[in-house]
């Protein structure tokens, strides 16, 4: 277990077809009630018995983090915890110079905006939005003025809907010394109406923008990193394809999740989580705590990607809003 992932909230101001449509998470979405939240303390004790079993990255999502109170607070606290990495993503909607200046003052270390289309009809029609992409572009300016690089962009493809962007991504970022990831398609809850036809398989991907310029391989940068990277052989950076659906690589997964009502998954497909913060609130250890997360990750066997069949996809599983991409 090298990566821990915590939501801090299942709302968001975005409604992407891939993750929270509209026609499901309207206006009478039972969200997790606000006493059922993990509070900020609950979740920096949870992390630091995480960073105690040897976790190095820990990622802020949500739904949107940045709609969470007092965020900063709670990065001041989980980077008190001695993790190493500290990020955070956020589809940027929110992000102002202030608050991420304020959020690297914290102790944030790095950040991951994500941003499916340049063109405007394209991402409001896809993420669903009134937000404009040059809120997000602004965005991204923000976030280097704060020092929070390497910026990370990610852009989930779905054929048909932003395929066509790949290429002006990939040329707008590239030189930039951030890294343009694309990501595909995924049946990630049971909302999103998933197709495979709609996937646009990670080699796909990779010869749009080898197309336009050339690419070689890089290896990764430690073992589980989820992302494929390429590199533009002219020297104006590097790129990467998330192939969770073509490529999966569901053994070499090192990441746990953490849901914003405290439940502990290991798996972004999973059906059900595990009950922490019953064990928080009921006078449990960090001694107590760390036996129950590590007796979760000894029998882990998740291989809903490697196995993907009409089976497993009719199963219940949790929706990504509620633990995070």
């Amino acid at each position: 277990m090298h990566d821990l992932r915590i939501s801090v909230t299942d709302r968001c101001n975005f409604r992407c077809v891939y993750c929270m449509p509209r026609e499901v998470f309207g206006p009478d979405f039972p969200y997790v009630p606000r006493r059922d939240l993990l509070t900020l303390e609950e979740i920096a004790r949870v992390a630091s018995v995480f960073v105690s079993l040897g976790v190095e990255k820990i990622r802020i999502t949500g739904g949107e983090p940045l709609l969470r109170r007092n965020l900063e607070r709670l990065i001041e606290m989980l980077a008190a915890t001695g993790v190493q990495d500290l990020a955070l993503t956020t589809n940027g909607s929110l992000l102002t110079r202030g608050k991420a200046q304020a959020l690297k003052n914290a102790g944030l270390t790095r950040i991951t905006i994500s941003l499916d289309a340049l063109d405007d009809d394209v991402f409001r029609a896809l993420c669903d939005t009134e937000t404009h992409v040059g809120r997000v572009l602004d965005a991204i300016e923000c976030a280097e003025a704060a020092g929070l690089r390497p910026i990370k962009i990610d852009a989930v493809v779905k054929r048909g809907a932003n395929d066509r962007e790949v290429v002006p991504l990939a040329r707008r970022f590239r030189g930039t010394g951030h890294i343009m990831r694309f990501i595909e398609y995924m049946d990630v809850g049971n909302s999103n109406q998933w197709r495979s036809e709609d996937v646009v398989p990670a080699r796909e991907i990779v010869s749009m923008v080898a197309a336009e310029w050339p690419v070689e391989p890089l290896e990764a940068n430690y073992f589980g990193e989820v992302a494929e990277r390429w590199r533009y052989t002219d020297g104006s950076g590097e790129f990467g394809v998330i192939s969770s659906v073509t490529q999966p690589f569901c053994g070499s997964c090192t990441r746990a999740r953490l849901s914003s009502e405290g439940a502990l998954f290991t798996c972004l497909f999973a059906e059900r989580g595990t009950d922490l913060r019953a064990l928080l609130r009921g006078g449990a250890s960090d001694d107590d705590l760390r036996e129950a997360i590590a007796r979760v990750w000894r029998v882990r066997d998740d291989r809903y990607s490697e196995i993907r069949s009409e089976e497993t996809r009719s199963a219940k599983r949790v929706e990504m809003s509620h633990i995070g991409g």
